[in-house]
């Protein structure tokens, strides 16, 4: 029987077997092990793995070690709230606001093993694991790849597939998902929804059902994350900066790099927010509206959980009223933490290739933008660019 979704799926079990046997025989892997120093030795691993039974399994001797790992050593508090919204059981589709490549994804898998919880599979872009070893390990972590680039037509018939995908994991397989909210990471700090996501995740049907009920199917649950330090602030106002006057073209080897900082850079405290399941807000869509109407009104209800549950911190508050000359939210935040976070804006300022004041100014965006949409105080324009 033909599997059509072999090229992208995460690994089945006997695959995972083979593979496994790979990713521990990778001389980089051991390298990274031994790096680390997570408690755990190559040769334990081995053995213990001779017991793994499923994804899960390797998840908990591997992911789950290296994201406790990371956290302890990179956050000074992470706070979890929300799983009462949603059944342990029960397959969600978790459409997740995108700061950071791995963390997102790797903090909801976490509240879920506290809770003894089946992990989510996860979307992750094909871009971003380009090495076989990373594939391999993504892939054994219940990871599926959302395939970039190529013509119009192969974009469009890997939208399909992906949507196909989607809807099997979740009505088949009775499997919840993480997706990010939009192509790529926030780079703004303005998290929004992209129409072509929404769309996308329709494409699976070829009876031309109404959308809303084809959405109300997969259980769609905003999820929420928020860091008081973005690890990878500096390399995001870079990239803001030089894409003024031209596209931004990455170097190779930059998404690792992002991968990399976005790990182990400081975070500060990090909050993540399970929303609750998108029912009865559907229901109220009218069904006599134009599909591109639905299509902005379900993005509109996933963007107003996810910034009612961004936990704003003093650093938020503070680049909002530095960059609105105003004391507005002075009354949430110390003299002594201003002056810190200035600090820290101005040695995250200085690169070689974008000047220090302009550097500050998109710094300052990054962390104010999440008060903007917080209080309204912004308008969201839904791009329809591709997902």
């Amino acid at each position: 029987m033909v599997d059509k979704y072999e090229s992208i799926r995460p690994f089945n079990k006997r695959e995972a077997i083979v593979v496994r046997r790979e990713v521990f025989a990778d001389e980089s892997f051991k390298k990274a092990l031994d790096y680390l120093q997570m408690g755990i030795t190559l040769e334990e691993l081995k053995e213990e793995s001779k017991t793994y039974e499923s994804h899960y399994d390797f998840q908990v001797a591997v992911p789950k070690r290296l994201l406790e790992f990371i956290s302890n050593k990179s956050t000074s508090h992470v706070s979890y709230h929300g799983i009462e919204n949603v059944e342990k059981n029960v397959p969600y589709l978790y459409v997740a606001n995108h700061r950071d490549i791995i963390l997102d994804s790797g903090y909801l898998q976490l509240y879920f093993f506290n809770y003894l919880w089946p992990t989510s599979k996860i979307a992750i872009g094909d871009n971003l694991i380009q090495t076989p070893l990373l594939k391999n390990i993504a892939r054994l972590n219940k990871m599926f790849l959302v395939k970039r680039g190529g013509t119009l037509r192969e974009r469009l018939l890997n939208s399909k597939l992906l949507s196909e995908y989607i809807h099997y994991s979740l009505v088949e397989e009775k499997e919840s998902i993480w997706i990010a909210q939009k192509n790529g990471r926030t780079k703004n700090g303005i998290d929004k929804t992209q129409q072509g996501l929404i769309k996308m995740l329709t494409y699976f049907d070829e009876e031309g059902k109404d959308v809303v009920q084809l959405l109300k199917e997969m259980r769609i649950v905003p999820l929420t994350i928020s860091y008081e330090y973005e690890p990878c602030d500096q390399l995001k106002a870079r990239e803001l900066a030089l894409s003024e006057n031209e596209k931004y073209v990455k170097k190779q080897g930059e998404d690792f790099n992002s991968i990399c900082t976005g790990l182990f850079g400081y975070k500060g405290e990090v909050s993540i927010v399970i929303g609750k399941p998108l029912e009865k807000e559907l229901d109220e869509i009218p069904s006599d509206w134009r599909k591109n109407d639905k299509i902005l009104k379900v993005c509109e209800l996933i963007d107003a959980q996810i910034h009612q549950n961004y936990k704003l911190y003093a650093t938020n508050y503070i680049a909002y009223d530095i960059l609105e000359k105003s004391d507005e939210f002075s009354d949430r935040y110390s003299q002594a933490e201003k002056d810190n976070f200035v600090q820290y804006l101005q040695e995250k300022s200085v690169i070689e290739d974008v000047p220090q004041e302009k550097m500050f100014d998109y710094l300052l965006h990054i962390y104010a933008n999440p008060v903007k949409t917080k209080f309204g105080k912004i308008l969201i324009n839904h791009e329809e660019n591709d997902w």
